[in-house]
């Protein structure tokens, strides 16, 4: 039963003074717990026929008796302690949570047993959740993990907003929203239906000219004309070696001079669409990748030792789901990202390339089967390179073989399309059967074991019928 302690009150004077911040109660009544937690408790308190006594941890009470105390008993002090103070009035501090006996005895066979019922003190979160949001059924348990929020509230916006609080309150503790809500859904599961489109628009114009002499040149002139932009001919013993025909090719064989011209006009389209379809457990972070990896050449040690690391790239989607109660919160980030070898480097003899990414990240609340679109990521490039000869490109007429110039306009669109939808398992009975074919899948006769001496194999099963 515990451990008992017995106090003797002294006949005579009692205590002269006692000093307390607590309101004398009368027998059997609760110093400070609220009427919710006097009815919590009374709902797990084993029933009993002695009178109860209801407290709170760190409060006081005084306990009146009809008679003068002669000696009192406790079975647990850890949980509460009592002290006589007059001689008809016992003062029960209240320790830790938990329910004991006190046991009072008096002149001749008077005696007495209470129930001293010792409650946690009601959080200072829940105190202020009951003041923003009246009415509302909300409790509240702290303990060193986690804070834990249970009853009923009239709205899913109270309960949200009550999770918010709790998260305010405390920003390093795991909180736990078990608040139940009008209308919530037995699901724990989220399926996410996700379209990504993608648009990619470029078109390019380069123009440019070259002249250039042969390799013994004209009239004992040899000579060449370049911006620099696009490649020329380049001479190299007495020989002309050409990169780049580029676009057009002249040369004149009795004046021994020729010239190269760009002019290049190109138009690309491009079009991506990705449909993933992912579940995810309340709370919990699920991931899609559409796309693959590449390898990132690094340097290791002091030897120079070369270790390959992979990136991914390509489609991505990461969300989170949070259930509250009707509503789909949903934490999600899609990425679109692609090889650029244009802005890649080279180390070493790899040639490494860089990535071109559009990403986006936002938190929605949906309820069952809404959807909601992410769009506006359009990204618009445009470049304009310009080259010239000084002095000759202002020439009138022929100033413009010494001139050059290359535009390139390129335009992206990016279209995310989210659907959440609330999901549960299957029972073994609602699983719909799987696609059959109108024949048999084989044709009678060939299988090889309808072709050995005695059967064997399929022939010992029962024989397929036609549907």
């Amino acid at each position: 039963m515990g451990t008992s302690r017995t106090r003797v009150a002294p006949r005579g004077i009692a205590l002269a003074l006692l000093l307390s911040s607590t309101t004398l109660a009368p027998l059997g009544a609760a110093q400070a717990p609220a009427a919710a937690q006097d009815a919590a408790a009374a709902q797990l308190a084993p029933a009993s026929q002695f009178p109860r006594v209801s407290l709170t941890t760190g409060r006081s009470t005084i306990l009146p008796t009809d008679f003068d105390i002669v000696r009192i008993a406790l079975t647990n002090p850890a949980v509460a302690d009592a002290v006589v103070v007059r001689p008809r009035e016992i003062l029960v501090d209240g320790k830790a949570p938990g329910t004991i006996s006190l046991i009072v005895w008096g002149t001749g066979d008077q005696r007495v047993q209470y129930d001293l019922v010792v409650e946690q003190p009601i959080p200072a979160l829940e105190q202020q959740l009951r003041q923003l949001f009246p009415g509302e059924e909300i409790a509240v348990v702290v303990n060193a993990d986690a804070v834990v929020l249970s009853g009923r509230a009239s709205s899913t916006q109270v309960m949200l907003r009550a999770a918010d609080i709790a998260r305010a309150a405390a920003p390093k503790g795991n909180v736990i929203n078990m608040i139940q809500v009008p209308g919530a859904s037995d699901a724990q599961q989220v399926m996410l239906q996700v379209r990504f489109a993608e648009v990619n628009r470029r078109a390019i114009t380069e123009l440019g000219a070259s002249i250039f002499t042969g390799a013994s040149g004209f009239r004992n002139w040899i000579g060449r004309g370049t911006t620099q932009q696009f490649p020329s001919a380049e001479f190299e013993e007495d020989s002309l070696v050409f990169s780049d025909f580029l676009n057009l090719f002249l040369f004149n064989t009795n004046f021994n001079m020729g010239v190269l011209i760009r002019a290049l006009k190109q138009t690309g389209y491009f079009q991506s669409l990705a449909e993933p379809n992912l579940i995810a457990y309340n709370g919990k972070e699920a991931s899609f990748l559409a796309g693959g990896e590449f390898p990132v050449p690094f340097a290791t040690g002091a030897g120079g030792n070369i270790s390959i690391q992979f990136r991914e790239f390509g489609v991505r989607l990461n969300f989170t789901p949070t259930i509250a109660g009707d509503l789909i919160r949903l934490h999600v980030r899609p990425e679109v990202s692609s090889l650029d070898f244009n802005n890649g480097i080279q180390i070493s003899g790899f040639r490494i390339p860089a990535l071109t990414m559009r990403r986006a990240e936002t938190e929605v609340e949906l309820r069952d089967g809404q959807s909601f679109a992410i769009a506006g990521l359009i990204d618009n490039e445009s470049q304009t390179d310009q080259a010239a000869v000084p002095v000759l490109s202002q020439l009138p007429i022929i100033g413009n073989f010494f001139k050059s110039k290359g535009e390139r306009q390129e335009r992206t669109e990016l279209l995310v399309l989210i659907t959440p939808r609330l999901v549960r398992a299957l029972d073994p009975d609602e699983v719909p059967p799987l696609p059959t074919l109108p024949g048999q899948f084989l044709p009678s006769g060939d299988d090889i074991g309808e072709q050995i001496q005695g059967g064997g194999g399929a022939i010992d099963a029962p024989p397929a019928t036609s549907r």
